[in-house]
């Protein structure tokens, strides 16, 4: 459990529950406040202020896979389930998690499983439980669909909504400026939302004061909402031109800033003991940690996520204990709202220049 989870109560008033753009006219994504962490000291500012905050050199390292529609309807027997699509495997399995919907539009935990049992889904898709895709986390389970799942999730698929957001959204809200296509139809089960406050004008005027942008990508699988694992082996890719670029800002003394713990987990990944980042695509296990540390990431922008959570472990291991717990006891003093539709953090390591 990260440090904060026994000092820090986040009020329910402080969820965001729809999308700030639907919070009041004329209101756009970027809408949202931005709190600035530089070690201990913390500053509050507008998203819109974020390309006054960077400068000429520094490179934001973009996650750009696309939100997948995960969720679908189906039935165990007789009862009525949802099924979270979260990753596809070589194999061509995927793993899921099954949940019960809850009569509100939302759903809550269940037992995955048993081997062979078998859920029926919308267009007589069958899916076919094999076995727990580990045996400490028996929430997540390897099937077998008989069909397509991207032509199945096109079709009948919606996004995953959990209890905290008042109403379903359309994809679109929950799709990034920097999402995708993928060629084979991969994706995120949820968004990578750090980077759904920035519209094509923000990057229009970060480009144009000398910041640059490197693409990466990290299929996001779904998240533990109720027991808040450690994330698990997840598809990444980091491209060459990528990997240069990051390397290139380094060296001219720009900050690397990753937009998101997804971006955090793809680069980290691809950097050697050296320092170096490479070229590099596949699952990731990576697990970033105060102990493990970071090697090219001198900052993060991210969401405010909850106090279990294990991202915050992530956190530490970027700015350090003393700045997460300062930056999160600030977000709670001035109501900053949390969760994916939420307001944003920018931490920065203390030993980084302003």
């Amino acid at each position: 459990m990260s440090v904060l989870g026994t000092r820090l109560c986040v009020p329910d008033s402080l969820t965001a529950r729809v999308p700030v753009e639907q919070r009041g006219p004329g209101l756009g994504r970027d809408a949202v406040r931005l709190l600035v962490s530089h070690g201990t000291e913390v500053a509050h500012h507008a998203f819109m202020e974020l390309p006054a905050l960077l400068r000429a050199g520094d490179l934001l390292v973009v996650n750009t896979s696309r939100t997948l529609p995960a969720a679908v309807d189906g039935r165990l027997g007789h009862a009525r389930v949802v099924v979270h699509f979260s990753t596809r495997g070589e194999d061509g399995r995927w793993t899921v998690e099954l949940r019960d919907p809850d009569g509100k539009g939302t759903t809550r935990a269940r037992a995955g499983g048993p081997a062979s049992s078998v859920v029926r889904l919308p267009g007589n898709v069958r899916l076919v439980y094999e076995e727990p895709m580990a045996p400490e986390s028996p929430r997540l389970w390897w099937v077998r669909v008989s069909v397509d799942v991207p032509e199945l999730l096109r079709r009948h698929g919606r996004p995953i909504r959990y209890p905290y957001t008042e109403r379903d959204q359309p994809l679109s809200a929950h799709q990034t400026v920097f999402a995708l296509p993928s060629a084979d139809g991969a994706g995120s089960a949820e968004m990578p939302s750090a980077g759904r406050p920035f519209t094509a004008a923000m990057v229009a005027e970060l480009v144009s004061r000398g910041v640059q942008f490197a693409p990466v990508t990290l299929h996001t699988g779904v998240a533990s909402q109720e027991a808040h694992e450690p994330p698990y082996p997840e598809l990444f890719e980091v491209p060459e031109t990528s990997a240069r670029l990051i390397n290139a800002a380094r060296a001219g003394g720009g900050r690397v800033v990753a937009v998101g713990t997804t971006a955090v987990r793809a680069v980290e990944s691809a950097t050697g003991a050296d320092g170096v980042v490479r070229a590099a695509s596949g699952r990731t296990d990576l697990v970033v940690t105060p102990e493990r540390g970071v090697r090219v990431v001198d900052g993060l922008l991210t969401g405010l996520h909850e106090p279990q959570a294990s991202h915050l472990l992530m956190l530490e291991a970027v700015a350090g204990r003393a700045a997460v717990e300062r930056g999160y006891a600030e977000a709670v003093r001035h109501l900053y709202l949390w969760h994916e539709f939420g307001d944003v953090h920018l931490i920065l390591r203390e030993d980084s220049p302003h």
